[in-house]
């Protein structure tokens, strides 16, 4: 004779109790046969009645929340069999259906045979199963075969068209799941993952569940997703249907699988041409019975819904890869020339957005306008702010022509540095040949009338070792130089004469052609405790 029991969960903690009597009742009163204290379960909200040899029927009894079976409702008595899933409110209970006489003389029968070959995960290819949907069979002999690949090609066509109108991760997810919840029954569970950064890691970007109830009770973290046949789906780019996935033994002992009584699972890799970019996957609360008879067909679609799924995310990963580069982009031209710019993109130096700081040999220039502040008590300061933006975008463009770095604009001063981000070994050489340019083209403005009055200024050169890279908080971050280095030739700044060039005696020693540059004498300055050589440009004595 066989027996009905019943695997409850609740939480991580499992309990499998016997239906025993002819009339079993299940509800929230303690007289009930299964006394179910939880929240959404009526006082009397279910009935198992035993209504033959092996045959079982449930029926709700007028429920407030309803009870389902593989997530459908009952509207009238309905037979258990062997693997279904019945919710009462949160609360789940996984039929089982057992045979001792069959079991005793290891005589299985023919269902059971059937259950027993489809427990192993079945490996299949995807492109035949993609056009294996569309070339359907007819199981209704008034409908040809013809029709139905026309049908379902429509529908491809239509789905396509709305994934191409989504334009983020979101609105891709929410056509995938309008269609997956519409066209497969059985799934109760969705989640797409997806290689957002090619390194062959799979993100979890949205999840969602059929009953719209259970949405929040939905791990956010991913729990619940079987990873290791995720990544098998991933990295073999294959499809993987698994049927009663807790008694596979490559899975069984996964915590998403033993706790949460997974039964059979599908993945897809979202394949686009030679690429796998990620992965679709989906669970039901079913048996192998279900698969035996419709699973094929509902992997067909699965596989060939991810093939149009995949398009539009490498899309997606594309502009938002090209996004992410513009942003880049121009916050970098802000203290690059153009080609440290495109050299920093395509060599991907920005981990998180950010350059994070490292020791580096370079060559820091101050460049400080002469009597800025004579200037600014006679004009207004609309007329300082339109000098200033005009004088720094001359000299910068000297700065990048030699491919330096705008630090920043401390204000009538221009703080620059050659040697990073990338190293530059002749550092020295391009900061002293940027002073000339700006000298030179200064002289060149003046002689057009740039200002009301001649302008000059005074530039001072250091080389050394200095922390350089992105400093400051989540709010406001700074790309800069920082070390004594810095520190000298801001002094060394002081001692120059107007309208020219001074550098240290390590720049002077760098440089291939010293002879534009003659010794000044040997400076003090404050919080340096040694006396520092200055030399000084003689192009313009």
């Amino acid at each position: 004779m066989t027996e009905l029991k019943l695997r409850l969960h609740e939480g991580d903690t499992e309990t499998v109790v016997s239906v025993d009597q002819d009339v079993f009742t299940i509800g929230r009163l303690p007289e009930c046969n299964l006394y179910l204290p939880f929240g959404g379960v009526s006082r009397n909200h279910a009935k198992i009645v035993k209504a033959g040899d092996g045959v079982w029927t449930i029926e709700d009894m007028g429920s407030k929340n309803g009870t389902q079976v593989n997530e459908r409702i009952l509207t009238r008595p309905q037979q258990l069999h062997h693997g279904d899933i019945v919710w009462l409110g949160n609360v789940s209970l996984m039929v089982f259906i057992i045979d001792p006489a069959r079991q005793l003389t290891n005589q299985p029968n023919q269902q059971e045979e059937k259950d027993n070959s489809e427990q192993k995960t079945i490996f299949r290819n995807v492109q035949q199963l993609q056009q294996q949907w569309i070339e359907a069979d007819s199981k209704d002999g008034a409908i040809s075969n013809k029709d139905i690949t026309i049908a379902r090609l429509k529908d491809l066509v239509n789905i396509a068209k709305n994934l191409c109108a989504a334009t983020s991760i979101e609105a891709i997810f929410s056509q995938v799941q309008e269609v997956v919840f519409r066209y497969l029954d059985s799934i109760d569970r969705l989640a797409l993952l997806i290689d957002v950064n090619g390194n062959g890691n799979l993100e979890l970007m949205n999840a969602a569940t059929r009953n719209a109830a259970q949405q929040q009770n939905l791990a956010a973290d991913g729990s619940w997703i079987s990873r290791s046949i995720c990544q098998t789906v991933f990295d073999e780019q294959v499809v993987i249907q698994s049927a009663d996935t807790h008694k596979d033994e490559r899975f069984s002992g996964e915590h998403s699988v033993l706790v949460k009584g997974i039964r059979s699972v599908m993945a897809v890799p979202l394949w686009d041409e030679n690429k796998v970019v990620g992965v679709l996957y989906a669970d039901a609360h079913l048996s192998s019975y279900h698969w035996a008879n419709e699973g094929e067909e509902e992997l067909s679609f699965f596989s060939a819904l991810a093939n149009l799924v995949a398009s539009s995310v490498q899309r997606w990963l594309l502009l938002d890869r090209l996004k992410n580069e513009e942003v880049i982009r121009h916050r970098l031209e802000r203290y690059h020339s153009p080609a440290v710019v495109q050299q920093l993109i395509s060599v991907g130096k920005l981990p998180d957005g950010r350059l994070p700081p490292e020791e580096s040999e370079i060559s820091i220039l101050f460049a400080d306008l002469v009597g800025f502040t004579a200037i600014s008590e006679r004009v207004t300061p609309t007329a300082i702010a339109k000098l200033l933006n005009n004088l720094f975008e001359e000299m910068l463009q000297e700065v990048f022509a030699y491919g330096g770095t705008l630090d920043k604009y401390i204000g009538d001063c221009i703080m620059a540095f050659f040697g990073a981000p990338e190293p530059q070994p002749d550092h020295a050489q391009r900061a002293t040949a940027a002073a000339k340019g700006m000298l030179t083209r200064l002289e060149r403005l003046n002689m057009n009338g740039f200002w009301q009055e001649p302008l000059q200024l005074r530039i001072a050169i250091n080389s050394g070792k200095a922390v350089v890279g992105d400093v400051g908080s989540s709010q406001r971050v700074e790309y800069t130089a920082l070390g004594g280095t810095i520190n000298l030739a801001a002094r060394m700044e002081a001692v120059c004469p107007p309208g020219e060039c001074v550098i240290s005696e390590v720049t002077f020693k760098m440089l291939s052609e010293p002879s534009d540059f003659q010794e000044m004498g040997s400076y003090s300055f404050k919080g340096i405790n040694r006396l520092i050589k200055v030399y000084q440009t003689t192009m313009h004595q």
